[in-house]
């Protein structure tokens, strides 16, 4: 019956999205909404500039609009609800201030960070003080190799700083794997169904529900966001879908897992780590660019083997982490 109406609630987020989709790219390009594109990029993305962005707001949609339909309204579904709306109007108001406003950098980086540092706190306080989260982490495969769940507790001032640490890390993780055709889309609809897994493991219901119909509606997105993508999701998009995916772990206690389910993400902000602290000491460039989606552009490969390869490791994850819950 669970799976029946996650399943039914992905098919609505799909047409939900894939509706949206067809009445907003119009109404972004009559509002001439486009995507700037990087001078210093690969240089086949500059055709893609103007391409429609803000288009995360058809997957939100969708998800908020199924989360109704479904009455998906307990307290854990409710929370990550808000928190991911939260950080997509965050990067709403981003977006808008780049591409309407003609602001090239948007928010200052400490007025983002301020906002995505006060989110997260919402979604640690309410999980730890109204919905009974403890301060310790499910230790991955613990219960396979030892026979129990072993957690790791961390006290209250560590975990509160490490969940902070985790939401606003992924959040702009995430946004840095937006680079490539429907690659940020692909690889976070593949991640959702590990969390999809995990919420039916655990008997939530609701999250269940918000994990299959964000998969619905990134399904539904990927139709117009896959390679050549007729609009971008923006930072609308890909904060909220940061924010989506640690906020799941954070509310299941799984999130050691984000080290394997989100090692795309994470790969991808280590190279622009290591790209920076090595050019700044020595003058050279570990990567042709970073992230590293861009180093294996520049090294020849497609758009769609990118996002096939990121996608298959990405699976290849999801299926090991399974065993490990």
């Amino acid at each position: 019956m669970v799976i029946t109406k996650g399943v039914t609630a992905l098919l609505v987020s799909f047409f939900v999205a894939l509706g949206g989709g067809r009445v907003l790219i119009p109404w972004l390009l009559k509002l001439k909404i486009g995507q700037t594109v990087r001078t210093e990029g690969p240089k086949r993305h500059l055709k893609k500039s103007g391409t429609p962005t803000m288009g995360g707001i058809i997957f939100l949609l969708s998800l908020v609009v199924t989360v109704v339909v479904f009455q998906a309204f307990d307290a854990k579904t409710l929370l990550l609800l808000i928190t991911t709306l939260l950080f997509g109007l965050l990067g709403f108001l981003d977006d808008y201030l780049k591409v309407v406003l003609r602001r090239p950098l948007g928010l200052r980086a400490r007025e983002k960070l301020l906002g995505q540092v006060i989110f997260s706190l919402v979604l640690t306080f309410g999980a730890v003080a109204f919905l009974g989260r403890g301060t310790d982490w499910y230790i991955p495969f613990s219960r396979l190799l030892l026979g129990e769940p072993r957690y790791l507790e961390l006290g209250n001032v560590f975990f509160f700083a490490a969940t902070i640490f985790i939401m606003v890390g992924f959040a702009n993780a995430v946004n840095l794997t937006d680079g490539v055709d429907g690659l940020c889309s692909s690889v976070t609809l593949i991640v959702m169904s590990f969390f999809a897994m995990t919420s039916l493991a655990l008997k939530e219901k609701g999250l269940f529900i918000f994990a299959l119909a964000l998969m619905g509606g990134l399904v539904g997105f990927l139709v117009y966001n896959r390679h050549p993508a007729k609009v971008f999701m923006g930072d609308t998009g890909s904060l909220a879908l940061g924010a989506a995916v640690a906020g799941f772990a954070v509310l299941t206690q799984t999130e050691l897992f984000l080290l394997l389910v989100g090692l795309i993400y994470v790969v991808e902000t280590l190279s622009v780590i290591i790209q920076v602290i090595v050019y700044q000491l020595t003058g050279k460039r570990v990567f042709k660019m970073s992230p590293l989606h861009h180093h294996f552009e520049l090294s020849g490969w497609s758009e769609n083997k990118i996002v096939l390869v990121f996608s298959l490791v990405t699976l290849i994850m999801v299926l090991i982490s399974g065993y490990g819950l």
